[in-house]
């Protein structure tokens, strides 16, 4: 069947199984302590610009959320983030399971604004009862958002300013970010993330990976003991080394994001063929993901033939549904939907 469904339903870019393959009898460290390890954190922070921060290697999405978040906050601290946050929605309660509330704020197309942060801790820190009440500790936000949306530079300078004014950390869940890097509408560059966020991290699960995702802390804040805090949550791999070599081939001659630009031409030839094909769309979205609006029989009969992804109910008779493209999504996967549509 021919597959939208989402950015990591294929297995890996073939540099990296190449890599793997080359690199598989060779005898590491374990735990991260590994040559590949150290080459990829020093590539990552020359993306970045930030020589001084420290790159941490972790399996996945959640994994990640989760002990960031988790090892970040004190115990009477919860994080903030949109409605429609991965952490709010989409985690099965990951970050609930370490003790933390995630405190729901309203989202403008899956962003967070910053007048709308301030007047949450405006009235929090108002309420004479707030000692009693779950702390913010940490703003989340995902770039790009659920619905593919993105911060723009000035967005996010006020996120990070006001963030720091309060001295909560800002966290961006980059688990989709090359794709937002390479997107044809954004003014925000990898250099900008690294100044203006306090931790976050760059997806390789949905971007050319197997698996693994890269935290970068940014201002001398990695929580002490972290190595020990990541084991104590059960995920610590032993063979780190699998995370380093994926990672040092991503950010070798600009793989990382040549690959994510691949996915944005596709997708916007993806929404030129839906437009062209007389489709609604559910919203604008300048990166990977594209939400369309079909009547419910439709949906039933082209999900006999293609993949995609339920989002929400649009009303009583049509669906918002997703489609993703990828860093595989090829010349031949058009193709073929376009005859299907």
């Amino acid at each position: 069947m021919l597959s939208f469904e989402s950015d990591y339903i294929t297995g890996a870019h073939p540099k990296i199984l190449e890599a793997l393959t080359r690199t598989n009898l060779e005898q590491h460290p374990g735990y991260g302590a590994d040559v590949y390890c150290e080459r990829a954190k020093e590539k990552i922070r020359a993306a970045c610009q930030a020589p001084n921060a420290d790159v941490r290697f972790l399996v996945g999405g959640t994994q990640t959320n989760k002990i960031v978040i988790g090892t970040a906050l004190a115990g009477y601290e919860g994080v903030i983030a949109a409605e429609t946050g991965h952490v709010s929605l989409h985690e099965g309660g990951a970050i609930e399971s370490t003790g933390h509330k995630v405190i729901t704020l309203p989202h403008q197309n899956g962003k967070l604004n910053a007048a709308t942060v301030e007047q949450y801790l405006l009235d929090f820190y108002a309420d004479g009862a707030h000692e009693h009440m779950v702390a913010p500790g940490m703003v989340y936000i995902s770039h790009p958002t659920e619905y593919g949306t993105l911060y723009t530079k000035d967005e996010l300078t006020a996120l990070s300013q006001l963030c720091r004014r309060y001295e909560l950390p800002l966290f961006l869940d980059g688990a989709r970010l090359g794709y937002g890097l390479m997107s044809l509408q954004t003014d925000v560059t990898l250099p900008d993330i690294a100044a203006l966020c306090d931790v976050f991290y760059i997806g390789g699960t949905k971007v050319g990976a197997l698996c693994g995702e890269a935290v970068v802390f940014t201002r001398n804040n990695t929580p002490k003991n972290f190595i020990t805090l990541v084991k104590q949550h059960g995920a610590l791999l032993a063979k780190g080394r699998l995370l380093g070599v994926q990672f040092d081939v991503l950010f070798t001659d600009g793989l990382y994001f040549s690959i994510s630009r691949h996915a944005i031409d596709m997708a916007e030839r993806l929404k030129e063929l839906f437009a062209r094909k007389g489709y609604r769309f559910y919203m604008e979205s300048p990166t990977n993901q594209q939400f369309i609006i079909l009547e419910n029989a439709q949906m039933e009969a082209l999900s006999q033939r293609v993949a995609f992804s339920f989002w929400e109910k649009y009303d009583e008779t049509h669906t918002v549904v997703r489609f993703a493209t990828s860093w595989s999504t090829s010349e031949e996967d058009l193709q073929a939907l376009e005859a299907i549509l």
